[in-house]
């Protein structure tokens, strides 16, 4: 049986809690939702009466779509081209979800493959699939090793519109500002109140900067971490149509601002048993297992960049002064200007992702990193503290060159990363920016 078979398979027995939540809340559209390389969500719509065709045949998409359809400046689609095959998405039946802001449509995440009759690959699975491909690799990670990545991220972001706008006193910021919290509460509340009904369990929140709002959810698996991520996503925008404002998860929209980050909270478990925190201690403390799993994710966090800042404008945050981005490749115990910062619990926050990020390629590239760390029983403290690319280009010459990194992934997947990236810098290389008209457009000769 092919890889495609046996998801078939699993789709034959549909949980019964699935049709009684179609039925009870009268659900009469599904989309069927895959994630791009670049983070974001295609879909189709089906009527909920096809569920059963679906369950079994999936949805079928243009293989380019796993590359937004994106043209390089050469004229190049990315992923395939006019003339490529489809790919054929298949739900996952743990991914069921009724939109709390419109009950009559769901939604199922889906796993990709190659469909059955393309020759020698059919019912492969597709190798530009980012999201499969975690699950995939953490799967290999605890065989390998008998751990279980554990995450949680930090997904800073930013509102524009109608009650956003901040004024602060000259040398003060609004971090934490009470009445700040309740400028935005219309916005807090919903997003909250969504994803607590798509089964998040919602923590805390606060007000960061102008207009930027961090709202964290419990930690669990990486890969449910990620699909909560890219779930979340889709919230913060419905409630921005909603209150007619606009909700950016662009790194840098302001500059003088804060940039929005995505730190990833890390920790490795067996057993149930948290393998980065010694029983007992409290103190700034890292266990053996969590020294050499950051040793490794030292050794490989320049050459990651490309993924952990997929953007031209991830690069700007480092370029402010005053900001809490970090520069260079380091650790250190509760110091916020690291690449890494050690808490005094048992976790690690990996600080380099911003909230462009994919979390399926970055999870993918920690699980890769952390391995080639235990495996080779990496110090962290003799990782060099090199200086962290400080724009696209440099990272995606550097995401070229480290076999962990460009091996982590599929050749095709990995050749995509490359040549999207490639062409987004390639793009910004040639466009002419207002900073430019406004430094020469007067002034020269």
């Amino acid at each position: 049986m092919t890889e495609l078979d046996l998801h078939r398979e699993a789709n034959s027995v549909v949980p019964e809690q699935i049709r009684e939540q179609i039925r009870d809340q009268g659900v009469e559209y599904i989309y069927y939702q895959t994630v791009t390389l670049n983070g974001r969500i295609m879909a189709k719509v089906v009527p909920a009466a096809q569920l059963e065709r679906n369950l079994d045949r999936g949805v079928f998409m243009h293989r380019s779509a796993a590359a937004d359809f994106q043209e390089t400046v050469g004229g190049v689609m990315l992923g395939g081209g006019a003339q490529a095959t489809e790919f054929v998405a298949m739900p996952d039946l743990d991914t069921f979800a009724v939109l709390p802001w419109d009950t009559r449509i769901a939604r199922f995440m889906c796993t990709i493959y190659e469909p059955d009759h393309r020759p020698e690959i059919g019912g492969r699975t597709f190798a530009a699939d980012a999201r499969g491909h975690l699950k995939r690799t953490h799967a290999a990670f605890t065989q390998s090793t008998g751990y279980e990545l554990k995450t949680g991220c930090e997904p800073e972001m930013t509102w524009f519109g109608p009650q956003t706008e901040v004024k602060s006193r000259a040398g003060t910021g609004p971090s934490y500002l009470y009445n700040e919290l309740e400028r935005v509460r219309e916005i807090y509340t919903r997003v909250m109140g969504y994803a607590t009904a798509m089964g998040f369990e919602m923590v805390e929140g606060d007000y960061e900067d102008a207009g930027q709002i961090e709202l964290n959810w419990m930690f669990d698996r990486a890969e449910i971490t990620a699909d909560r991520l890219v779930t979340y996503r889709t919230i913060c925008a419905q409630v921005a149509r909603e209150l007619g404002i606009k909700a950016s998860f662009m790194p840098k929209p302001m500059q003088g601002s804060m940039g929005s980050g995505c730190h990833h909270n890390l920790s490795l478990w067996r057993d149930g048993v948290n393998q980065f925190a010694e029983p007992g201690r409290k103190d700034f403390h890292l266990t053996e297992v969590a020294r050499h799993a950051l040793g490794g994710i030292l050794t490989h966090a320049s050459n990651s960049m490309a993924v952990m800042g997929s953007t031209v404008n991830s690069y700007k945050r480092y370029w402010d002064p005053g900001q809490f981005a970090p520069t260079k490749v380091n650790y250190g115990f509760d110091d916020r200007t690291c690449s890494v910062r050690v808490p005094s619990v048992g976790r690690v926050e990996y600080k380099l992702p911003d909230a462009a990020v994919n979390p399926y390629l970055s999870h993918t590239l920690l699980l890769a990193a952390m391995k080639d760390g235990l495996d080779r029983q990496i110090d962290p403290d003799a990782v060099e503290a090199t200086q962290l690319p400080l724009n696209l280009g440099e990272a995606v010459k550097k995401f070229t060159e480290d076999d962990v990194v460009w091996g982590a992934f599929p050749t095709e997947m990995s050749e995509l990363i490359r040549d999207l990236r490639t062409d987004e810098w390639s793009r910004f290389c040639g466009a002419v920016t207002d900073w430019e008209r406004e430094q020469y457009l007067d002034f020269l000769p």
